[in-house]
């Protein structure tokens, strides 16, 4: 079962750069994409495949923001949107969908950036999904991908030592990745690939893609019971269109 996932930063603009053509050739049985800043009931201008079903959770609370969308060409078997908390719903940011061997988690994690307020809802809103993925766990093993928005180790970004005040690397953010980890949730992309200078995102400015300035902080994670079952997993830097590339897993399920 290939999984594929990708912040497209804006689904409207990712279009006019090949989105469809790329989504058509990719392979995925499961894409996720974040970052799709649809409207609520403008989902349908973007239901142009055959191939998929397309299932979205977009932001109710502000204009051009945020949002999940989830392209699958396996039936699931129960979907679910935001997080149970309703403290943490409303801003488009996952789409929870059940197959016959795991539940399958699209999301896009807050941003901490905006201040000590947004920090501590991102924290926060780590927590929330950590406990959730705990609960559904005691029935099925998890998958979870999209952009976590923060780098988890100093080689998975290009200058850990001058962004350690930055959040998307602060302790604080990096100490979650620790405890997620900890819990039994496997990095996959670090199951094939060891060294640094692999990213998934690149600041528009400053030539940053080109020189290969980057962060990783999209990523796909399964629970320990998944391990045997990852036949690869990988980054597709070739892929334009947007400020991040996809990410993909080739998992062994039925």
């Amino acid at each position: 079962m290939i999984l594929m996932s990708w912040n497209v930063n804006g689904l409207r603009a990712v279009v006019q750069k090949g989105f469809w053509d790329w989504l058509a050739g990719c392979g995925a049985d499961v894409v996720g994409i974040q970052e799709s800043k649809i409207q609520p009931g403008h989902e349908a201008d973007f239901g142009h495949t055959e191939t998929y079903r397309t299932l979205w959770c977009s932001s109710v609370v502000k204009k051009g923001y945020s949002g999940v969308g989830c392209f699958s060409r396996v039936e699931p078997l129960s979907v679910v949107m935001d997080l149970p908390d309703p403290v943490y719903c409303g801003e488009g940011r996952l789409i929870q969908m059940e197959f016959k061997d795991f539940y399958f988690f699209n999301v896009y994690f807050p941003n901490g950036g905006q201040g000590p307020e947004r920090l501590a809802y991102k924290l926060g809103y780590y927590d929330a999904f950590l406990a959730h993925a705990e609960a559904l766990r005691r029935e099925k093993p998890i998958v979870a991908c999209g952009d976590f928005n923060t780098a988890h180790t100093a080689l998975d970004l290009k200058n850990a030592k001058a962004n350690e005040k930055t959040s998307g690397f602060l302790p604080e953010e990096r100490a979650w990745l620790d405890k997620f980890t900890d819990a039994g949730y496997v990095d996959t992309f670090r199951m094939f690939t060891r060294e640094g200078g692999h990213y998934t995102w690149w600041d528009y400015r400053f030539k940053a893609r080109e020189r290969n300035v980057g962060w990783r902080i999209d990523y796909f994670f399964v629970s320990e019971e998944l391990r045997g079952r990852v036949r690869r997993a990988w980054i597709d830097d070739t892929v334009m269109g947007s400020d991040h590339c996809p990410v993909g897993l080739d998992l062994d399920a039925s």
